[in-house]
Protein backbone atom coordinates (compact mmCIF):
# COMPACT_ATOMS: atom_id res chain seq x y z
CA UNK A 1 0.00 0.00 0.00
CA UNK A 2 3.01 2.39 0.67
CA UNK A 3 4.56 1.92 -2.17
CA UNK A 4 1.08 2.37 -4.53
CA UNK A 5 1.38 6.10 -2.64
CA UNK A 6 4.64 6.47 -3.49
CA UNK A 7 3.83 5.17 -7.11
CA UNK A 8 1.14 7.64 -7.13
CA UNK A 9 2.94 10.76 -5.64
CA UNK A 10 5.49 10.51 -8.48
CA UNK A 11 3.19 10.12 -11.06
CA UNK A 12 1.05 13.01 -9.98
CA UNK A 13 4.36 15.00 -9.40
CA UNK A 14 5.53 14.37 -13.51
CA UNK A 15 1.72 15.34 -14.30
CA UNK A 16 1.60 18.40 -12.45
CA UNK A 17 5.38 20.06 -12.43
CA UNK A 18 5.42 20.36 -15.97
CA UNK A 19 2.10 22.22 -15.86
CA UNK A 20 2.79 24.11 -12.82
CA UNK A 21 6.35 25.47 -14.38
CA UNK A 22 4.54 26.10 -17.93
CA UNK A 23 2.00 28.27 -15.84
CA UNK A 24 4.70 30.36 -14.50
CA UNK A 25 4.78 34.08 -15.68
CA UNK A 26 7.20 34.52 -18.33
CA UNK A 27 9.14 31.09 -18.44
CA UNK A 28 9.94 29.37 -21.50
CA UNK A 29 7.48 27.43 -21.77
CA UNK A 30 4.75 30.07 -23.06
CA UNK A 31 7.50 30.14 -26.52
CA UNK A 32 6.34 26.31 -27.35
CA UNK A 33 5.20 26.16 -30.97
CA UNK A 34 1.71 26.97 -31.71
CA UNK A 35 1.17 29.31 -28.84
CA UNK A 36 0.91 33.44 -29.18
CA UNK A 37 4.44 34.06 -28.29
CA UNK A 38 5.85 31.93 -30.92
CA UNK A 39 4.28 33.01 -33.62
CA UNK A 40 4.69 36.51 -32.64
CA UNK A 41 8.20 35.74 -32.48
CA UNK A 42 8.38 34.26 -35.69
CA UNK A 43 6.68 37.21 -37.26
CA UNK A 44 8.40 39.58 -35.92
CA UNK A 45 12.14 38.12 -36.12
CA UNK A 46 12.76 40.63 -38.67
CA UNK A 47 11.84 43.56 -36.86
CA UNK A 48 14.83 42.63 -34.31
CA UNK A 49 16.57 45.67 -36.64
CA UNK A 50 14.43 48.79 -35.98
CA UNK A 51 15.44 50.18 -39.46
CA UNK A 52 13.18 47.32 -41.07
CA UNK A 53 10.39 47.98 -38.60
CA UNK A 54 10.50 51.88 -39.60
CA UNK A 55 11.10 50.28 -43.51
CA UNK A 56 7.95 48.53 -43.10
CA UNK A 57 5.79 51.52 -41.65
CA UNK A 58 6.09 51.62 -38.03
CA UNK A 59 6.18 55.26 -36.73
CA UNK A 60 8.14 55.85 -33.14
CA UNK A 61 6.90 57.99 -30.39
CA UNK A 62 8.20 58.47 -26.40
CA UNK A 63 9.36 56.08 -24.18
CA UNK A 64 5.98 54.77 -22.22
CA UNK A 65 7.28 54.18 -18.46
CA UNK A 66 4.85 54.33 -15.13
CA UNK A 67 5.63 55.49 -11.29
CA UNK A 68 6.19 51.79 -10.33
CA UNK A 69 4.97 49.68 -12.66
CA UNK A 70 8.48 49.59 -14.79
CA UNK A 71 8.16 50.47 -18.52
CA UNK A 72 6.46 49.46 -21.92
CA UNK A 73 9.22 50.99 -23.60
CA UNK A 74 9.22 52.77 -27.42
CA UNK A 75 5.99 51.84 -28.92
CA UNK A 76 6.48 51.84 -32.98
CA UNK A 77 2.97 51.73 -34.65
CA UNK A 78 1.70 50.70 -38.06
CA UNK A 79 -1.33 53.70 -38.41
CA UNK A 80 -2.95 51.34 -41.52
CA UNK A 81 -3.03 47.94 -38.97
CA UNK A 82 -4.86 50.40 -36.22
CA UNK A 83 -8.22 50.46 -37.98
CA UNK A 84 -8.23 47.17 -40.23
CA UNK A 85 -10.34 45.74 -37.59
CA UNK A 86 -8.56 42.78 -37.69
CA UNK A 87 -6.49 41.01 -35.22
CA UNK A 88 -3.29 38.83 -36.76
CA UNK A 89 -0.68 37.17 -34.89
CA UNK A 90 1.58 37.88 -37.67
CA UNK A 91 0.77 41.10 -38.30
CA UNK A 92 1.08 42.99 -34.90
CA UNK A 93 -0.47 46.87 -34.86
CA UNK A 94 2.55 47.81 -32.32
CA UNK A 95 6.42 47.11 -32.07
CA UNK A 96 7.65 47.51 -29.00
CA UNK A 97 11.43 48.41 -28.17
CA UNK A 98 13.77 49.20 -25.29
CA UNK A 99 16.22 51.74 -25.51
CA UNK A 100 19.76 50.82 -24.56
CA UNK A 101 22.83 52.79 -23.21
CA UNK A 102 24.42 52.52 -26.53
CA UNK A 103 21.95 54.20 -28.35
CA UNK A 104 20.16 51.18 -29.98
CA UNK A 105 17.05 49.71 -29.77
CA UNK A 106 16.15 46.25 -29.03
CA UNK A 107 12.97 44.57 -29.55
CA UNK A 108 11.19 43.40 -26.42
CA UNK A 109 7.33 42.65 -27.26
CA UNK A 110 4.47 43.48 -29.26
CA UNK A 111 0.71 44.80 -28.66
CA UNK A 112 -2.11 43.95 -30.97
CA UNK A 113 -4.60 47.15 -30.98
CA UNK A 114 -8.06 46.74 -32.80
CA UNK A 115 -10.84 49.89 -32.51
CA UNK A 116 -13.60 48.53 -30.22
CA UNK A 117 -16.27 50.45 -32.29
CA UNK A 118 -15.18 48.33 -35.89
CA UNK A 119 -14.45 45.40 -34.10
CA UNK A 120 -17.97 44.92 -32.41
CA UNK A 121 -19.25 46.13 -35.33
CA UNK A 122 -18.06 43.02 -37.83
CA UNK A 123 -17.50 40.55 -34.56
CA UNK A 124 -19.68 41.56 -31.71
CA UNK A 125 -18.56 42.87 -28.42
CA UNK A 126 -15.23 41.26 -26.52
CA UNK A 127 -12.17 40.94 -29.33
CA UNK A 128 -9.91 38.00 -28.87
CA UNK A 129 -6.92 36.42 -30.04
CA UNK A 130 -5.41 33.28 -30.53
CA UNK A 131 -7.88 32.50 -27.54
CA UNK A 132 -6.24 35.59 -25.62
CA UNK A 133 -8.76 38.30 -24.43
CA UNK A 134 -8.23 41.64 -25.08
CA UNK A 135 -8.68 44.53 -22.81
CA UNK A 136 -10.69 47.50 -23.14
CA UNK A 137 -9.25 50.79 -23.00
CA UNK A 138 -12.14 53.46 -23.41
CA UNK A 139 -11.77 57.39 -24.53
CA UNK A 140 -11.23 59.61 -23.62
CA UNK A 141 -7.67 58.18 -23.12
CA UNK A 142 -4.02 59.35 -22.98
CA UNK A 143 -3.59 58.12 -26.52
CA UNK A 144 -6.24 60.20 -28.50
CA UNK A 145 -7.72 57.04 -29.87
CA UNK A 146 -11.38 56.35 -30.17
CA UNK A 147 -12.14 53.16 -27.45
CA UNK A 148 -10.10 50.36 -28.14
CA UNK A 149 -8.81 46.38 -27.53
CA UNK A 150 -5.29 45.90 -26.27
CA UNK A 151 -2.86 43.00 -25.29
CA UNK A 152 0.76 43.53 -24.94
CA UNK A 153 2.94 40.04 -26.02
CA UNK A 154 6.11 39.84 -24.49
CA UNK A 155 8.32 38.13 -26.65
CA UNK A 156 11.44 38.49 -26.90
CA UNK A 157 12.16 39.98 -23.36
CA UNK A 158 11.08 37.52 -19.89
CA UNK A 159 8.31 39.59 -18.18
CA UNK A 160 8.14 38.43 -14.38
CA UNK A 161 4.47 39.61 -14.13
CA UNK A 162 2.96 37.63 -16.93
CA UNK A 163 3.73 37.34 -21.17
CA UNK A 164 0.57 39.44 -21.45
CA UNK A 165 1.03 41.85 -18.70
CA UNK A 166 1.17 45.95 -19.80
CA UNK A 167 3.78 46.64 -17.49
CA UNK A 168 7.01 44.97 -18.00
CA UNK A 169 9.42 45.58 -14.65
CA UNK A 170 12.59 44.34 -16.97
CA UNK A 171 12.38 46.86 -19.49
CA UNK A 172 13.38 50.78 -18.94
CA UNK A 173 13.16 54.35 -20.63
CA UNK A 174 16.31 55.84 -18.54
CA UNK A 175 18.55 55.70 -22.15
CA UNK A 176 15.55 56.43 -24.13
CA UNK A 177 16.54 60.12 -27.04
CA UNK A 178 14.34 61.66 -29.16
CA UNK A 179 16.35 63.18 -32.24
CA UNK A 180 15.87 66.66 -33.68
CA UNK A 181 12.72 65.93 -35.44
CA UNK A 182 10.69 63.85 -33.01
CA UNK A 183 12.00 60.45 -34.13
CA UNK A 184 12.68 57.86 -31.45
CA UNK A 185 16.02 56.15 -31.55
Amino acid sequence: MKLLSIFWGVALALVVAPVVEASKPGTIAASKPGTLVHKVREATAHYQDVNVAIADGYAGGPCVSGPNEGAMGIHFVKGSLLFDGALDASTPEVLIYEPLPNGKLRLVGVEFITIAEIWDAANGPGAALEGHLLHYSGSPNRYGLPGFYQIHVWAWKLNPRGTFSDWNPNVSCDHFAMDGVGHAH
